[in-house]
């Protein structure tokens, strides 16, 4: 399953849905949670979480979150269409992998970090 946060543009959620990913939105379901409800609801989900919140970074790594995995978007929108290829990139590779991960996606370059 994956995880979106609220910041994750529709267009994007729609299609991960059409690739026939299992898509949870926050912003649809529970709007205004806190980030570390949604960690915490990512990881009963066992889920991945997909955000634009540079904050999710200081939550895994400064508090040592280890069991759940995150890809954090960077793009300006004038890059939407490269970033939505570079995450169905990731997600072939990762989406499945019982490891966990931080994700980061930019126009130019995919970077990941084993947690």
């Amino acid at each position: 399953m994956i995880v979106t946060d609220e910041n994750i543009d529709q267009f994007l959620i729609n299609h991960l849905d059409t690739m026939a990913y299992e898509v949870f939105s926050i912003r649809k379901h529970c709007p205004g949670i806190s980030d570390r409800e949604v960690i915490k609801l990512v990881k009963t989900k066992k889920a991945l979480l997909i955000t634009e919140d540079k904050d999710f970074g200081e939550l895994v790594f400064a508090h040592n979150i280890k069991d759940c995995s995150v890809i954090l978007l960077r793009y300006e929108k004038s890059d939407f269409e490269q970033i939505k290829k570079n995450l169905v990139k990731a997600l072939q590779i990762y989406y499945k992998d019982p490891h966990h991960y931080f994700i980061t996606i930019t126009k130019d370059k995919t970077r990941v970090r084993n947690l």
